[in-house]
C-alpha cells in the first residue's frame, strides 16, 4: 500500500465533522429525548411477542495461504454486507424474527444463505471468509505492526490506510475534545501504540439481540442479561493469542502460554476505544432501573464526534442525533431503541460479550441460549437477579481471563450462592431450554440448539482452549511462538472450512 494518499473528500468530511457544534448536537439530543419519551408512553415500542436477531462479523483470508486479505468494498456492497472498521472485515445481519421454532430456523437459514452467497463471491477473488475472534496471521509480506501502523497525514488529519472510508471511524482517530481514545493494545506481553483506532479491527464478534414484548420491562431483562454475561462469555471465549509479532521483545512462548487470557477481544476493544482521560466508554454497564434512566444514560454519555446535519426518511430518524450518540455507547450489554418504521419500532437488549464462533451453529447456540434465558429467568423471577452488580462484573472479567476455568458466582433457584460450574451450567441450560419450549419450540429441537454449548461444559473445552492446546502441542514439539500460533491458526481455518455452514465446534473434538 506504499504511496497511498488520503481521499480529499474523506479528509474534508473529517474536518467538517470535527468542526461540528457540540452544543448544538447535544441540544438536538435533548429535544429528541422528548420524542422518545412520548413514543414510549404511547406504547410504540411494545410488541405482542419477543423478537430475536443477530449480527455476525467476519474477516477475509487468502484461500491458499490463510494470510489476512483486504475485502473488495464494491463486492461487500453488492452482497449487502455492512462495512466494518477494517478493510479486511465484513458484517452480516439477520432480519428480526419472532422467537419461535420458525423464527429461529429462519435466523439460521438466513445466516447460512447469506454466508454461502458471500463465500461464493469472495472466492472468485481468492478470499475465504473466516468467523474468528481475533486474527493472528497478517497480510502476506507485512507484519501485523506494519498493517496496523500504516497511515498518512493530510492537512492535519491522520487517516489509516487499512480502515474503511467511514467518516465516523476516521474522525474518532482525530478527535481533540472531551473524548480522546487511547488507541493502544495493552495485554499480557503485548504493548502497542497506534495513531488511529485500527487496533479494534483485530477482533470480530457475534451479537444476539432480544426484543422485549413490553418496553417497560426492558430494565428487568437487562438486569438478567448482566447476570448471565459472565457464564456465557466463559463458554464463548475464542481469542487467547495475538499476531506473534505484536508480542514484546523477550516474551517467550512459555510466558505467552502461561499468561494468555482466553478472551483478549475484551481487552482489545477496551484499550483501543476507552479515553485517555475520563470515564471508560467500553465497560460492563451499570443496571438500569427504568427506561427513563436508560435514555438519560445514553444522552449523557460523552460525545465522540458530533454530527449536527442528520436526517432521513426512517421513522427513527426522528431521534437521529440520539441514535448517532448511541453508536458510541460502547457497553458490553446495551439497550437499543430504533425501528425503520413505526410498526418496526422496538426496545431491545444487545448482547455484545460473545466473540465470533467457529461455526454458524455455534453462534446460533448462543442466540438460542440467550433468548431462552431472557424468556424464562424473568418469568420465574429467578433469584440470580439478587447477585450483586459487583459480582456480575467480576464474573465477566474473570471469564475473559480464564474461560470455563474462571471462578464465576451464581445464585441458584434455591437462593444458594455457588461457584460450582456443574451446578451453574446445569441450571443455566435448564432455564434456557424451558424458555425456548415456552415459545413453542419442540423439546428435541431446543436441546439441539443448546447441545454445542453443553458439550463445551462436559468436555471442559472452548475454542480458546482448543487454540491454546494446539499452540502448546506445537511448542512442545519444538516450534517457536510464531510457528506455533501460525500453525494453530491455519488448522483453525482448515477445520472451519469443513464445518462453518453445516457443522459445529463439537465436530472438531472427535479426534
Amino acid at each position: 500500500m506504499t504511496g497511498w494518499t488520503a481521499d480529499t473528500d474523506l479528509v474534508e468530511g473529517i474536518q467538517d465533522a470535527l468542526a461540528d457544534d457540540v452544543e448544538a448536537f447535544e441540544a438536538a439530543v435533548e429535544r429528541e429525548l422528548d420524542v422518545l419519551r412520548e413514543e414510549i408512553r404511547t406504547g410504540t415500542f411494545d410488541n405482542p411477542q419477543a423478537i430475536v436477531g443477530m449480527e455476525q462479523e467476519l474477516y477475509g483470508v487468502d484461500s491458499e495461504t490463510t494470510h489476512l486479505r483486504r475485502l473488495p468494498r464494491r463486492l461487500l456492497e453488492y452482497l449487502g454486507c455492512t462495512k466494518e472498521l477494517g478493510l479486511h472485515q465484513a458484517e452480516l445481519n439477520t432480519s428480526p424474527q419472532p422467537l419461535n421454532a420458525w423464527g429461529l430456523r429462519a435466523q439460521e437459514q438466513e445466516l447460512r444463505a447469506r454466508l454461502v452467497a458471500a463465500q461464493q463471491a469472495t472466492r472468485w477473488n481468492g478470499i475465504d471468509l473466516v468467523s474468528d475472534a481475533l486474527w493472528t496471521i497478517p497480510p502476506e509480506g507485512e507484519t501485523a505492526r506494519e498493517y496496523l501502523d500504516e497511515s498518512v497525514e493530510a492537512e492535519g488529519i491522520r487517516v489509516s490506510t487499512n480502515m474503511s472510508e467511514s467518516l465516523r471511524y476516521h474522525a474518532m482517530s482525530n478527535v481533540q475534545g472531551d473524548y480522546r481514545p487511547r488507541m493502544e493494545l495493552s495485554a499480557s506481553h503485548v504493548s502497542f501504540q497506534s495513531d488511529t483506532v485500527i487496533p479494534e479491527s483485530l477482533i470480530c464478534s457475534v451479537q444476539p439481540h432480544y426484543q422485549a414484548p413490553a418496553a417497560d420491562d426492558l430494565p428487568v431483562y437487562f438486569g438478567y442479561a448482566l447476570r448471565v454475561a459472565g457464564p456465557l462469555l466463559a463458554l464463548g471465549v475464542n481469542s487467547p493469542f495475538f499476531p506473534p509479532d505484536l508480542y514484546d521483545d523477550g516474551a517467550t512462548a512459555e510466558d505467552v502460554l502461561a499468561d494468555a487470557h482466553m478472551e483478549n477481544r475484551i481487552g482489545v476493544f477496551e484499550s483501543t476505544l476507552n479515553p485517555v482521560d475520563g470515564d471508560d466508554k467500553v465497560r460492563f454497564p451499570r443496571e438500569i432501573r427504568t427506561l427513563e434512566e436508560a435514555l438519560e444514560r445514553i444522552a449523557a454519555d460523552t460525545t465522540v464526534v458530533p454530527f449536527t446535519d442528520l436526517g432521513g426518511s426512517r421513522f427513527d430518524d426522528e431521534w437521529a442525533h440520539f441514535r448517532h450518540k448511541h453508536g458510541t455507547y460502547w457497553r458490553w450489554v446495551r439497550p437499543v431503541f430504533d425501528g425503520a418504521t413505526r410498526k418496526a419500532a422496538n426496545a431491545r437488549v444487545e448482547f455484545r460479550p460473545i466473540s465470533a464462533q467457529p461455526t454458524v451453529r455455534d453462534g446460533m447456540a448462543f442466540l438460542a441460549t440467550f433468548a431462552g434465558l431472557m424468556e424464562s429467568l424473568p418469568r420465574h423471577e429467578h433469584p440470580v437477579e439478587m447477585l450483586t452488580w459487583e459480582t456480575a462484573r467480576d464474573n465477566f472479567y474473570a471469564a475473559a481471563r480464564d474461560g470455563l476455568r474462571a471462578d464465576v458466582a451464581w445464585i441458584t433457584v434455591d437462593g444458594e450462592e455457588t461457584t460450582d460450574p456443574d451446578r451453574i451450567y446445569a441450571e443455566l441450560f435448564q432455564y434456557a431450554r424451558e424458555g425456548l419450549e415456552k415459545r413453542g419450540i419442540d423439546p428435541g429441537e431446543a436441546a439441539e440448539y443448546l447441545r454445542p454449548l453443553e458439550v463445551r461444559v462436559e468436555r471442559g473445552i472452548t475454542p480458546a482452549r482448543w487454540k491454546h492446546r494446539a499452540v502448546r502441542e506445537r511448542v512442545d514439539d519444538g516450534a517457536d511462538l510464531d510457528e506455533a500460533i501460525t500453525g494453530a491458526q491455519r488448522e483453525y481455518v482448515r477445520r472451519q472450512a469443513d464445518t462453518l455452514v453445516d457443522g459445529d465446534f463439537t465436530d472438531w473434538l472427535a479426534d
